[in-house]
């Protein structure tokens, strides 16, 4: 594969502080697309699967948006307008509080499960091998880098 370099088609950086900022940025939006290409043929995107993976997560419990939204992956301001759409899909299940009408609760259909499964049981693989490209001392190596950088 060639290096970063090669993708921006850049004779040279400034440094290399600038060469690894914009090698993240275009990691990342290689790594969306690759998602975004795997989760097509279910029919939802990478942010709506993010919502259903965090509410199977959440067992049974009720979560409100606001649960949800400071859990994804990527917080997006449209995350009701993502939610309004898998619950159109019948994989997202909506009930209002009765002790205060405003808030609404979400719950994972059992259509919601069952389109996961069937995701877990191989679309999963394609990202992953990609991850597997490094060995866990250097996921671990980078994992501990990328947490440095949010410090």
């Amino acid at each position: 594969m060639p290096g970063i370099k090669e993708e921006l088609s850049m004779a040279t950086f400034k440094d290399e502080h600038q060469k690894m900022v914009l090698n993240l940025l275009f990691t990342s939006n290689w790594l969306k697309q690759l998602d975004t290409e795997r989760l097509a043929p279910f029919g939802i995107s990478p942010q709506q699967y993010n919502i259903l993976r965090i509410l199977r997560g959440a067992k049974g419990k009720r979560m409100c948006m606001h649960e949800i939204t400071d859990r994804m992956l990527d917080r997006a301001p449209n995350a009701t307008r993502l939610t309004d759409k898998l619950c159109a899909k019948d994989l997202v299940l909506r009930e209002r509080s009765e002790a205060d009408r405003r808030v609404v609760y979400l719950l994972i259909s059992p259509a919601g499960k069952v389109l996961l499964d069937k995701i877990d049981k191989g679309a999963d693989e394609q990202l992953f091998s990609v991850a597997r490209k490094l060995s866990v001392t250097e996921a671990r190596t980078l994992n501990s880098i990328l947490d440095k950088l949010r410090s």
